[in-house]
């Protein structure tokens, strides 16, 4: 029984003591003070929040709205706010890091408790930017923006960015967009996920030019477009090709979801050269064509957007004389009239020789064409010959 009186006597006093704090003058708040607390009311001017033992709260009804007025929160939604002072016995908070006397207390607040803030790019200063959050300069390095190297950093001045608070120590504020960026870029993936296939034709926008290739921003997250797959044709600059900013209309070649590699074509929604090849390189057809590459066995001939044709060695040399190799004979860049010998549009392959070589066998085969109908007739005229004088003998030992 002692015991159980003597717990009894010490619930009463946790109690009391309970009870007594619950009642205790509300302590003083400071600036910056960050409280999260249920809106208990909306008005046209202000969301009153109740903030515990203190009373009521005032949050400006305006913060509480998008881009186009209307009003994103509803009563018993909670709010994170900070408070700023109190107007004639009024709370007043806010939801926006930076502002008012509290400024510097808030984003310290941000700092301990990462929370990302909002800022605007102010200027452009020695390695990275000057970022205004409310009345408070602080600093973001470039390496630190999540921005590729060769993006315009002019581009950026005057924009309202998120940012993460990674440094706070005395007056400098140093800040970060890196994980909010690599956050978002995750975000998008995923959403993107569940809607792109390999196969897909989807619209995009350049946004950089690279030597090996560009990168398309294909609604948020970027693919890679080789430059091997730009056009059908050989492809010496990219900046030929394209620009930053120009939309394109690209393939998705492959999509690597696990390793967040995207691979576009370009070409694959032009028209293929090849599916029309045999009708614009008939066989026997001649052309002038320009010496693309060359080759130990043979020399490439640019033919038309994407075709090449190729000249064999050993159909190089006029015939006169075996070449070790077709540079001996040409150079990439020459411009030469070839003859089509075949054509084979499956395989992707056109025969060529030079018009030259081609003109002379023609030649040399007309002329040995007449020389066999000459002696063909010659010998049909010596034969009615024979026949005439056998016939007048015959008819001469008759008499």
């Amino acid at each position: 029984m002692h015991t159980n009186d003597t717990h009894a006597t010490e619930h009463e006093e946790n109690f009391a003591e309970m009870f007594e704090q619950s009642y205790k003058e509300p302590s003083r708040l400071e600036p910056g003070h960050k409280v999260e607390a249920p809106i208990v009311k909306l008005t046209p001017e202000w969301a009153l929040i109740e903030v515990g033992g203190k009373g009521e709260g005032y949050v400006d009804i305006n913060e509480l709205k998008d881009a186009e007025g209307n009003l994103i929160a509803r009563e018993g939604d909670r709010l994170r706010a900070y408070f700023l002072r109190s107007e004639e016995g009024e709370m007043r908070f806010t939801t926006r890091i930076g502002s008012g006397p509290a400024a510097r207390a808030q984003i310290e607040d941000s700092f301990k408790n990462h929370i990302p803030v909002e800022g605007t790019i102010s200027r452009e200063i020695k390695g990275g930017f000057e970022v205004s959050i409310g009345a408070v300069r602080a600093f973001c390095p470039f390496s630190l923006m999540g921005a590729r190297r060769d993006e315009d950093k002019a581009a950026y001045v005057g924009r309202a960015l998120w940012f993460e608070v990674i440094e706070f120590t005395g007056r400098n504020v140093v800040l970060s967009r890196k994980n909010i960026v690599e956050a978002e870029r995750r975000e998008r993936t995923a959403a993107l996920r569940e809607t792109l296939h390999e196969g897909d034709r989807v619209k995009g926008v350049v946004t950089s030019l690279q030597k090996f290739g560009a990168f398309v921003d294909i609604g948020g997250i970027e693919g890679l477009l080789p430059v091997s797959e730009m056009a059908w044709g050989r492809t010496e600059k990219v900046s030929d090709l394209l620009s930053v900013g120009q939309p394109v209309e690209v393939l998705l070649k492959r999509l690597d979801w696990d390793n967040e590699r995207i691979s576009l074509s370009l070409k694959d929604v032009l028209p293929n050269p090849w599916d029309t090849a045999d009708q614009n390189w008939p066989n026997g057809s001649y052309h002038t064509g320009r010496v693309s590459r060359l080759t130990t066995f043979g020399a490439f001939i640019s033919l038309g957007e994407g075709v090449d044709g190729l000249i064999h060695i050993s159909r190089l040399g006029n015939g006169e004389k075996r070449i070790g190799h077709p540079e001996e004979v040409l150079k990439v860049g020459q411009e030469i009239e070839v003859k089509v010998e075949s054509v084979d549009t499956a395989a992707r392959k056109i025969s060529l020789v030079p018009a030259s070589i081609s003109r002379a066998e023609d030649e040399h085969t007309e002329t040995l064409s007449k020389y066999r109908g000459q002696t063909e007739t010659g010998s049909q005229a010596m034969g009615s010959l024979g026949e005439t004088l056998k016939k007048a003998l015959e008819n001469k030992g008759k008499l």
